[in-house]
């Protein structure tokens, strides 16, 4: 590349300098600029440099001076503060469904929105080796297959697997294709899942996304449009544990009055709550019953008791002896 062409190129390297090397504790001086450039094969006299300072904030960069120390130019703003860009990487390195390798990308990527000196503030943060992490490389790929699907409104097909004691993803039903229209992603106790119409069943379910392999987009528009018509997202989230399926029902269930924290960080401010002794309220819950929703309860060992239907009353005693049943050897 000619050094006549280089010379073309004198304000686009101005202002990546001052992206990578400035901020508000780090300047350049015009001298600064003039040596960068020169690495670049770019002559410059400081006059050039203060008018394509002026030039660039005509543009629209907002560059400042300091006359104190540091003295120079420094990029005063930019896309992402440097608080935003930490909440970015702490999502990122927690995220279980993002691979250790595409974690490690990512975070490349957002260390590139600050300057090198803020980044470093990044990297100190980042400690991804030792979080559960997902062993599915394809899962980024296909959310990105997911979104498409349904900005196309088409269906998918795709194979439903589960994990083997080999450490590996084994299909659902010998391998058949599971056909779905799909209208919802979810973030969900740090997994992503599907949330679609399936064809089989007629029924709206969920699938986790690091389970599905092969997607494939089809050109077959989507069904189940009048179920999702009626869908609430916020009410399937709340009702439904770990995103383990199972039947609905309501039930009735008496808490110490210490969970009332609990009880609306789960099912939000919207249920109906009654007191009813001086240390206990009544809770009436919408949930679909599964052996998550009786381990949640479970975890909150005495303060809590349900009180109808009595067959749920019955479920969740025998759950509680099923696994005491485990331990009788002892």
């Amino acid at each position: 590349m000619g050094k006549s062409f280089n010379q073309k190129l004198k304000l686009l390297y101005i202002m990546q300098m001052l992206k990578e090397n400035t901020d508000e504790n780090h300047a350049m001086s015009a001298n600064d600029i003039i040596s960068a450039l020169a690495k670049q094969g770019i002559s410059a006299e400081r006059k050039s440099i203060y008018d394509d300072i002026e030039r660039l904030k005509l543009f629209g960069c907002d560059i400042l001076s300091r006359r104190s120390e540091p003295k120079g130019y420094y990029l005063a703003s930019r896309d992402f503060e440097i608080a935003e860009l930490k909440l970015l990487v702490d999502a990122v390195q927690s995220s279980k469904f993002i691979t250790e390798k595409k974690s490690n990308q990512l975070i490349h990527k957002i260390e590139q929105l600050a300057s090198r000196h803020e980044a470093q503030t990044l990297q100190r943060q980042v400690v991804v080796s030792n979080r559960i992490k997902t062993m599915n490389e394809s899962i980024y790929y296909n959310i990105d297959k997911l979104h498409s699907a349904i900005s196309s409104d088409v269906k998918i097909t795709f194979k439903y697997c589960s994990w083997t004691l080999a450490k590996k993803l084994e299909p659902k039903k010998d391998g058949a294709n599971y056909t779905v229209s799909p209208y919802i992603l979810v973030w969900d106790d740090e997994n992503y899942y599907l949330i679609g119409f399936d064809d089989d069943s007629k029924e709206i379910r969920h699938y986790r996304v690091d389970k599905m392999l092969n997607i494939t987009i089809t050109a077959e528009k989507r069904d189940g449009g009048d179920q999702f018509s009626k869908f609430d997202i916020g009410n399937y989230s709340k009702r439904t544990f770990g995103m383990f399926a199972g039947d609905e029902n309501t039930l009735e269930i008496e808490f110490d009055n210490n969970l009332i924290g609990v009880v609306m960080d789960r099912f939000g401010k919207d249920i109906i709550l009654n007191s009813n002794t001086e240390n206990t309220f009544v809770a009436k819950l919408n949930v679909n019953i599964s052996s998550q929703f009786y381990g949640w309860l479970a975890g909150l060992g005495t303060g809590v008791k349900i009180l109808s239907p009595q067959s749920e009353v019955e479920k969740y005693l025998t759950y509680i002896k099923d696994i005491s049943s485990k331990y009788t050897h002892f």
